[in-house]
């Protein structure tokens, strides 16, 4: 499971509801929040974010939760 797979899990948000708000097909949702893989988009980001009620800058910062630079020698 995806950070954004937790984060909807975590507030028992339906992917076929998100689906349908985003225009994002129902496939494409799943892959997002399953396959760790997937490549999620900024604007994939945000629609999520607004069709959830959140601010985007505060999914963003979930689902990046652990990124960070590489440093520098």
């Amino acid at each position: 499971m995806t950070r954004l797979g937790e984060y909807l899990q975590a507030r028992s948000i339906n992917k076929s509801e998100v689906a349908r708000k985003t225009g994002l097909s129902k496939p494409r949702v799943s892959e997002l929040t399953i396959n760790p893989t997937a490549k999620l988009r900024v604007e994939e980001l945000y629609l999520i974010a607004l069709a959830i009620g959140v601010k985007p800058g505060e999914l963003l910062e979930y689902v990046c939760e652990g990124v960070k630079l590489v440093e520098q020698k």
